[in-house]
Parts: C-alpha cells; structure tokens; sequence
C-alpha cells in the first residue's frame, strides 16, 4: 500500500472535515437554541415529526454526521486498525475508512432526504447537501481512491 495520500485521498478527507465541521455547527446551533430560530426553523416545521424541538435532532446531528466524519478523516489519513469498524465494513478488501466514508455519502443524503420528508419542504440547501453527499460517494469510488485503500 502506498504511504503517500494521493490529491484525490486528501480531498475526501478535506470533504469529511468539512462534513463534520458543518453538523457540528448545526447541532450547536440546535441545542443551544431548540426552538429553531437561531437556524431559521420553527417548532410548527416539526408538527409531523417524533420531535417536540430540534434538541434531539441537534445531537443526533452532532454525533451522526459531526463525530463520526472525523473519525473516518482520521482513519482514512492515518489508515489506523479498529476492530468493530471492521466488522461493519461490508468490503473487507478495503480498509474500514473507505467503507465508512461511501457509508457517510449515503447517512447524508438519508438524512437530508428524511429531513425533506418530516419539514414536508424543499430548498437550494437540501439539493446542495445531497450533491454534497453525491460528492463523497464518487470520490470514495474513484479507482485511484480505491487502489489507495485496497488492503
């Protein structure tokens, strides 16, 4: 295996930091202020979902799509053994970073797609996001980027 990231490794884990940089904010944002205002929702946007305000929202957010992009980041940079991420990784062929980051590209378009679904809205933001998680999931699948975490 190759010591040396290739551009395309260092952009994608450029665009997990930057996932994760972006729910970490936002689920601040949620749970200092659950009402919503602060990001420019309100409750009556939740009115046919399981959730009262956006408190539980944030740090689903926070943990779901803020913690865990480092963590992928970090192994993908650091190519580190975990054992429990290996056995969620559905390619062993491939380091567990690699199959965690195309499982992130996909959280993120679940998550934008269910959040469309519960605001029963639609706005440049959700597109820009589902591109974004489009994004992750071409790059992770870029031969180069496979080659560089082939195991």
């Amino acid at each position: 295996m190759n010591k040396r990231l290739s551009n395309l490794s260092i952009i994608l884990i450029v665009l997990q930091i930057l996932l994760g940089i972006g729910a970490i904010f936002g689920g601040i944002a949620f749970i200092i202020d659950p009402s919503g205002e602060l990001m420019g929702m309100s409750r009556s946007q939740l009115e046919h979902s399981t959730f009262h305000n956006y408190l539980i929202p944030g740090i689903l957010l926070i943990c779901a799509l803020g913690i865990i992009p480092f963590i992928i980041a970090s192994g993908l940079l650091r190519k580190w053994k975990w054992k429990m991420a290996d056995r969620l990784n559905i390619f062993p062929d491939k380091h567990w970073s690699w199959t965690f980051s195309l499982y992130s590209g996909f959280e993120l378009i679940i998550w934008i797609t269910i959040q469309i679904y519960i605001l029963n809205m639609f706005s440049i933001i959700h597109l820009i996001y589902i591109i974004f998680g489009l994004t992750i999931q071409v790059v992770t699948l870029l031969p180069k980027v496979q080659k560089q975490y082939s195991i």
